[in-house]
Protein backbone atom coordinates (compact mmCIF):
# COMPACT_ATOMS: atom_id res chain seq x y z
CA UNK A 1 0.00 0.00 0.00
CA UNK A 2 2.77 2.35 0.92
CA UNK A 3 4.24 1.85 -2.75
CA UNK A 4 1.19 2.46 -4.40
CA UNK A 5 0.66 5.79 -2.51
CA UNK A 6 4.81 6.74 -3.35
CA UNK A 7 4.26 5.51 -6.86
CA UNK A 8 1.04 7.95 -6.89
CA UNK A 9 2.74 10.91 -5.55
CA UNK A 10 5.45 10.68 -8.13
CA UNK A 11 3.27 10.42 -11.00
CA UNK A 12 1.52 12.98 -9.68
CA UNK A 13 4.65 15.51 -9.30
CA UNK A 14 5.85 14.30 -12.77
CA UNK A 15 2.19 15.54 -14.01
CA UNK A 16 2.27 18.93 -12.26
CA UNK A 17 6.23 19.50 -13.04
CA UNK A 18 4.81 18.91 -17.17
CA UNK A 19 1.64 20.83 -16.42
CA UNK A 20 3.66 23.80 -14.83
CA UNK A 21 6.56 23.46 -18.27
CA UNK A 22 3.52 24.04 -21.12
CA UNK A 23 2.33 26.91 -19.18
CA UNK A 24 5.40 28.76 -18.74
CA UNK A 25 5.93 28.03 -22.21
CA UNK A 26 3.33 29.28 -23.74
CA UNK A 27 3.41 32.32 -21.25
CA UNK A 28 4.06 35.84 -23.18
CA UNK A 29 7.31 36.76 -23.18
CA UNK A 30 7.66 40.01 -20.63
CA UNK A 31 9.13 43.38 -21.39
CA UNK A 32 12.39 43.78 -19.02
CA UNK A 33 13.27 46.98 -17.23
CA UNK A 34 17.15 48.06 -16.63
CA UNK A 35 17.62 51.19 -15.71
CA UNK A 36 14.46 53.14 -16.06
CA UNK A 37 14.48 51.49 -19.98
CA UNK A 38 12.29 49.21 -21.44
CA UNK A 39 13.61 46.20 -23.02
CA UNK A 40 11.35 44.09 -25.52
CA UNK A 41 11.33 40.85 -25.66
CA UNK A 42 11.37 41.13 -29.93
CA UNK A 43 11.21 43.30 -31.70
CA UNK A 44 10.34 42.99 -35.80
CA UNK A 45 13.29 43.87 -38.11
CA UNK A 46 11.98 43.65 -42.15
CA UNK A 47 10.09 41.18 -41.90
CA UNK A 48 11.62 39.43 -39.77
CA UNK A 49 10.79 38.84 -36.12
CA UNK A 50 14.21 39.37 -33.57
CA UNK A 51 14.45 38.33 -29.48
CA UNK A 52 16.20 39.63 -27.36
CA UNK A 53 19.23 37.45 -26.31
CA UNK A 54 20.49 40.08 -23.72
CA UNK A 55 20.79 42.89 -22.56
CA UNK A 56 22.84 45.20 -19.42
CA UNK A 57 24.21 48.66 -18.79
CA UNK A 58 27.61 50.11 -20.27
CA UNK A 59 29.44 51.60 -17.24
CA UNK A 60 32.89 53.52 -16.93
CA UNK A 61 34.22 54.77 -14.05
CA UNK A 62 31.27 54.08 -11.92
CA UNK A 63 28.60 55.62 -14.00
CA UNK A 64 26.09 54.54 -16.59
CA UNK A 65 26.61 55.40 -19.99
CA UNK A 66 24.23 53.41 -21.80
CA UNK A 67 21.43 50.43 -21.87
CA UNK A 68 22.66 47.94 -24.64
CA UNK A 69 21.22 45.26 -26.18
CA UNK A 70 21.39 42.16 -28.11
CA UNK A 71 18.90 40.86 -30.94
CA UNK A 72 18.86 38.20 -32.72
CA UNK A 73 16.79 35.51 -35.24
CA UNK A 74 17.35 33.02 -32.02
CA UNK A 75 18.62 33.43 -29.01
CA UNK A 76 22.57 32.18 -28.56
CA UNK A 77 25.19 31.69 -25.64
CA UNK A 78 28.20 31.16 -28.07
CA UNK A 79 30.09 34.32 -29.10
CA UNK A 80 30.86 32.61 -32.46
CA UNK A 81 28.06 30.89 -33.33
CA UNK A 82 26.60 35.34 -33.03
CA UNK A 83 29.37 35.94 -35.55
CA UNK A 84 28.69 33.37 -37.78
CA UNK A 85 25.30 33.45 -38.13
CA UNK A 86 24.22 35.85 -41.25
CA UNK A 87 21.11 36.54 -40.25
CA UNK A 88 19.34 40.22 -39.52
CA UNK A 89 20.39 41.28 -36.21
CA UNK A 90 20.02 44.62 -34.32
CA UNK A 91 21.72 46.60 -31.67
CA UNK A 92 20.39 49.01 -29.82
CA UNK A 93 21.87 51.67 -27.05
CA UNK A 94 19.75 53.53 -25.09
CA UNK A 95 21.54 56.71 -23.50
CA UNK A 96 21.76 57.06 -19.59
CA UNK A 97 24.77 59.81 -19.33
CA UNK A 98 23.98 63.12 -19.70
CA UNK A 99 26.11 64.08 -22.94
CA UNK A 100 28.62 62.52 -24.74
CA UNK A 101 30.33 63.99 -27.37
CA UNK A 102 31.11 63.02 -31.16
CA UNK A 103 34.89 62.91 -30.41
CA UNK A 104 34.47 60.44 -27.48
CA UNK A 105 31.99 58.46 -29.24
CA UNK A 106 33.79 57.94 -32.43
CA UNK A 107 37.24 57.34 -30.23
CA UNK A 108 35.10 54.89 -28.40
CA UNK A 109 34.02 53.20 -31.97
CA UNK A 110 38.17 53.04 -33.39
CA UNK A 111 38.90 51.57 -30.20
CA UNK A 112 36.31 48.80 -30.05
CA UNK A 113 37.67 48.06 -33.54
CA UNK A 114 41.16 48.06 -33.36
CA UNK A 115 41.05 46.17 -30.48
CA UNK A 116 38.80 43.08 -31.17
CA UNK A 117 39.70 42.95 -35.08
CA UNK A 118 43.42 42.30 -36.69
CA UNK A 119 45.24 44.93 -38.15
CA UNK A 120 44.25 43.69 -41.65
CA UNK A 121 40.62 43.52 -40.62
CA UNK A 122 40.83 47.21 -40.16
CA UNK A 123 42.72 48.35 -43.06
CA UNK A 124 39.87 46.19 -45.19
CA UNK A 125 37.22 48.03 -43.13
CA UNK A 126 38.69 51.57 -43.25
CA UNK A 127 36.95 53.24 -45.74
CA UNK A 128 33.54 52.09 -43.95
CA UNK A 129 34.63 52.73 -41.16
CA UNK A 130 35.30 56.40 -41.49
CA UNK A 131 31.99 56.28 -43.44
CA UNK A 132 30.10 54.77 -40.08
CA UNK A 133 32.17 57.61 -37.84
CA UNK A 134 30.71 60.51 -40.13
CA UNK A 135 27.25 59.48 -39.11
CA UNK A 136 27.54 60.26 -35.81
CA UNK A 137 26.93 63.50 -33.65
CA UNK A 138 26.98 64.36 -29.82
CA UNK A 139 24.17 61.98 -27.82
CA UNK A 140 22.70 63.28 -25.02
CA UNK A 141 20.67 61.35 -22.04
CA UNK A 142 17.48 59.55 -23.95
CA UNK A 143 18.73 59.51 -27.38
CA UNK A 144 18.76 55.71 -28.95
CA UNK A 145 21.04 54.56 -31.60
CA UNK A 146 19.89 51.66 -33.43
CA UNK A 147 22.16 49.54 -35.33
CA UNK A 148 20.72 47.14 -37.64
CA UNK A 149 21.96 44.64 -39.82
CA UNK A 150 19.95 43.17 -42.89
CA UNK A 151 21.87 40.65 -45.19
CA UNK A 152 20.67 42.01 -48.32
CA UNK A 153 21.61 45.87 -47.47
CA UNK A 154 24.27 46.03 -44.55
CA UNK A 155 24.39 47.88 -41.42
CA UNK A 156 21.56 50.42 -41.26
CA UNK A 157 22.61 53.32 -38.14
CA UNK A 158 19.35 55.15 -36.87
CA UNK A 159 19.86 57.73 -34.56
CA UNK A 160 16.33 58.87 -32.22
CA UNK A 161 14.46 56.95 -35.56
CA UNK A 162 16.16 58.93 -38.06
CA UNK A 163 18.51 56.64 -40.38
CA UNK A 164 21.46 58.09 -40.94
CA UNK A 165 23.16 55.59 -43.27
CA UNK A 166 24.13 52.15 -44.14
CA UNK A 167 27.39 50.07 -44.34
CA UNK A 168 27.56 47.13 -46.51
CA UNK A 169 29.07 44.05 -45.52
CA UNK A 170 29.07 41.16 -43.61
CA UNK A 171 32.26 41.74 -42.84
CA UNK A 172 31.78 45.15 -41.61
CA UNK A 173 29.12 43.99 -39.09
CA UNK A 174 30.47 41.18 -37.51
CA UNK A 175 33.77 43.69 -36.86
CA UNK A 176 30.76 46.10 -35.22
CA UNK A 177 29.10 43.33 -33.29
CA UNK A 178 32.96 42.36 -31.70
CA UNK A 179 33.51 46.03 -30.57
CA UNK A 180 30.84 44.56 -27.62
CA UNK A 181 31.44 40.63 -27.65
CA UNK A 182 34.98 40.31 -28.84
CA UNK A 183 38.17 39.70 -26.89
CA UNK A 184 38.42 43.14 -25.81
CA UNK A 185 35.27 44.82 -24.87
CA UNK A 186 34.69 48.15 -22.94
CA UNK A 187 32.77 46.24 -20.44
CA UNK A 188 32.99 42.62 -20.16
CA UNK A 189 29.75 42.81 -17.67
CA UNK A 190 27.76 44.32 -20.71
CA UNK A 191 29.37 41.58 -23.21
CA UNK A 192 28.02 38.97 -20.49
CA UNK A 193 24.51 40.21 -20.57
CA UNK A 194 24.19 40.78 -24.35
CA UNK A 195 25.18 37.32 -24.37
CA UNK A 196 22.17 36.24 -22.09
CA UNK A 197 24.29 34.95 -19.14
CA UNK A 198 22.79 38.55 -16.66
CA UNK A 199 20.64 40.89 -16.79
Amino acid sequence: MKRVLQRGIGAAAVFILAAFVLLAAGRPAIARVIAGVDVPPTVTLGSEELVLNGAGIRVKLFMKIYVGALYLKARQTSVDAVLSDPGAKRIVMNFLYKELSTKKLVDAWNTGFTNNSTPAEVKALQERITRFNAMFDTVHRGDVIRLDYLPDAGTQVWINDTLKGTVAGEDFSRALLRIWLGPKPPDVNLKNAMMGNAY
